[in-house]
């Protein structure tokens, strides 16, 4: 049984980086002024596609993201991993989306996409720690969810068995398709990029990014149409311009605080069972343990 899986992605700034120009005046996050990555629980989302799609001949795998031009990075990332296409929702009037404008706006892109059986999402993005873009999405497209999950056990017809880490345990659950799964950061990572799959992608384009590319370019798309990845825009997807952007985001950024944290003391231990046998009466005797 092949599968039509969409895997929601997202281009987020290396929090490792942040610095004092990480955000802007309005409360809103300064992309250009941060390293841009592949969202590390997408990441885990996307390998439970792949595997799903090792297991089920057939399975194709697109990868929906929504962010500024360079956010093709991340769909260039999946194709190398082993994704079939992406599609790129990019304009003007998505800047400054909160979690509700931005699931509105996947859902609207969603519809517009053939028959989808399975939806796959991290279960939140390491720039606002949310979890509430892949619940919202389900919830506007009417469909069921299951988060947390750890790791796809099968798909069979109409219904997918799915395991789930909860905070006191873990339980297996089915779900009947098509359903919305959010992945947690506690499954398999994903595997690395394919040689063969980079060497078939690496020419892959938007249509924004070719017509910026250097004069000499030449654009491939004609015979080889995989290399095309779509990029819609708000007028390519029904939208309420009302539901998007900063207009359609009732959350609203009151104050940001850069907290830096320094290391204090610190005690260097050989692996001598003395300096352990030392360390933990220390530990007991002011009360840190025991």
């Amino acid at each position: 049984m092949g599968l039509n899986v969409i895997v929601l992605a997202k281009q987020v700034p290396d929090t490792r980086n942040v610095g004092k120009d990480a955000m802007k005046a309005d409360g809103t996050v300064n992309r250009a002024a941060l390293p841009a990555i592949f969202n590390p629980e997408d990441l885990n989302a996307l390998e439970q596609a792949l595997r799903l799609k090792d297991k089920y001949p057939g399975t194709t795998i697109t990868i929906l993201t929504m962010g500024p031009g360079r956010a093709a990075d991340i769909i260039r990332e999946g194709l190398y991993r082993g994704a079939d296409n992406g599609y790129l929702l990019t304009d003007r009037a998505f800047a400054g989306s909160d979690t509700l404008a931005t699931s509105y706006a996947l859902s609207c892109a969603l519809k517009k996409m053939s028959k989808i059986d399975l939806i796959i999402a991290g279960r939140q993005a390491i720039d606002g720690d949310t979890a509430q873009v892949g619940p919202q999405v389900a919830e506007k497209l009417g469909l069921p969810q299951v988060t947390y999950a750890e790791e796809v056990l099968s798909a069979e017809t109409g219904k997918i068995t799915i395991r789930r880490r909860l905070e006191r345990g873990v339980e297996t659950v089915e779900m009947p398709l098509p359903g919305v799964i959010t992945v947690n950061a506690s499954a398999p990572e994903c595997r690395p990029r394919n040689a063969k799959l980079l060497m078939k992608f690496k020419h892959a384009r938007t249509i924004t990014e070719r017509q910026n590319e250097a004069e000499d370019y030449i654009d491939l798309t004609a015979d080889r149409p995989y290399l095309n990845i779509e990029e819609w825009s708000v007028n390519d997807i029904e939208t309420d311009m009302n539901w998007l952007g900063l207009s359609g985001s009732p959350t609203k950024v009151k104050k940001i605080e850069n907290v830096v944290f320094q290391a204090k003391e610190a005690k260097r231990l050989t692996p001598a069972d003395e300096e352990m046998d030392e360390l933990m009466k220390e530990l007991i005797a002011n009360h840190t343990i025991g």
